[in-house]
């Protein structure tokens, strides 16, 4: 059995951000991060200026994560295209690119990570591991992401009766899928779901889809799904046809989209996508992830272990905004009102959307 007053279970952004700003006020802790080597998790990629702001004050500069910029997104449906300027410059990572700069920033700062160490099980403050050992901490940092630890899941009955299901094609760099997205973040709108495409630090497209089950199950399965999308989005079908069709299509089930933490158990912090899981269409999900590791670390450095009862339901207040906003922008991207929505849609509209999905200070 080992002790730390901090265990902080999960190396992505927001442990990551934990770890930084508790090794940088020399407070003594632990991160156990289950893989050996950093992963490209399935993720959107998009990192907004707010997002960017915060990770400078971490000492990660914008071109380190990708020299080329994001200014505009475009809205596409049922054969209408909306767009608007971005309200500041954005960047699209790799989760690779991204979780590698955060992690290697956190052991330049003295941060104590344990990397191959996956934890299985929580109980009270105790984690047990895969290899049979127990961590005991006076505060426990849950950064584990979308994957769930016993113990301490999220309720099944956030996924809702239909549940969203997250797919991932990679496209591979060319001049022909620059000229056709440069410097945008796209998203393609359909019934029961979206995608959302921009080009990562290697110039490669990052499509990713949020797909409600009965779609899906509709298609048949993920290839059938895509060849559906093609032919009844020409747009859609025309960035498609850049895939490699041998290229694997990466997959997670069950995300509780719009799902938040109001309350933890004593001792315990959730972050990232364990504290609130917003709609992938924001483009949000690593700025709560990142915001939450700063703003957790900041207090517990303020208040110690008492502070963080207090912590949860705070940080929850701050997501109600972006969550209730990209909530309502999902129902109707997902709808068959989609088409007509986007005959309704303004570059000032489109753009007030954009900054409210963001986490304020």
């Amino acid at each position: 059995m080992r002790r730390t007053p901090a265990l902080i279970v999960g190396g992505g952004p927001a442990g990551a951000a934990a770890a930084i700003g508790l090794a940088r006020e020399g407070l003594p802790h632990l991160l156990v991060e289950r893989s050996r080597e950093t992963g490209d998790a399935l993720c959107g990629g998009f990192l907004s200026w707010r997002t960017l702001d915060r990770l400078a004050t971490l000492g990660i500069e914008a071109d380190q994560l990708n020299r080329e910029r994001l200014t505009e997104v475009r809205l596409f449906a049922g054969g209408r295209t909306a767009g608007a300027r971005l309200p500041r410059p954005a960047v699209s990572v790799s989760r690779h690119r991204l979780d590698t700069l955060l992690l290697d920033r956190a052991i330049r700062d003295g941060a104590a990570i344990e990397r191959g160490v996956a934890v299985r099980a929580i109980e009270g403050m105790q984690a047990r591991t895969a290899d049979g050992a127990t961590l005991v901490a006076e505060t426990l940092f849950l950064a584990s992401g979308k994957h769930d630890v016993r113990g301490l899941a999220r309720p099944v009955d956030a996924r809702g009766d239909d549940p969203t299901l997250g797919l991932r094609l990679r496209l591979p760099a060319s001049a022909g899928l620059t000229r056709l997205v440069g410097g945008a973040i796209e998203l393609h709108l359909f019934d029961r779901g979206y995608a959302g495409l921009c080009l990562q630090e290697d110039g490669s497209g990052n499509l990713c889809l949020a797909v409600h089950r009965s779609r899906l199950a509709q298609a048949g399965d993920p290839v059938a799904l895509l060849r559906d999308l093609a032919r009844e989005l020409p747009t859609l079908g025309e960035r498609f046809a850049h895939a490699d069709p041998a290229a694997p299509i990466d997959a997670i089930a069950n995300v509780p989209y719009g799902w938040r933490a109001h309350t933890a158990p004593p001792g315990v912090v959730r972050l990232g996508d364990q504290a609130g899981v917003i709609p992938s269409l924001a483009g949000e999900g690593m700025g709560i992830a990142i915001a939450g590791g700063i703003a957790a670390a900041a207090a517990y450095a303020r208040g110690g272990a008492a502070a963080m009862d207090r912590w949860q339901p705070q940080f929850a207040r701050r997501l109600a905004r972006p969550l209730g906003v990209a909530g309502a922008a999902r129902r109707i991207a997902e709808s068959r009102l989609a088409p007509l929505a986007l005959l309704a849609a303004r570059p000032a509209l489109i753009e007030v959307v954009a900054r409210l999905t963001r986490v304020g200070p």
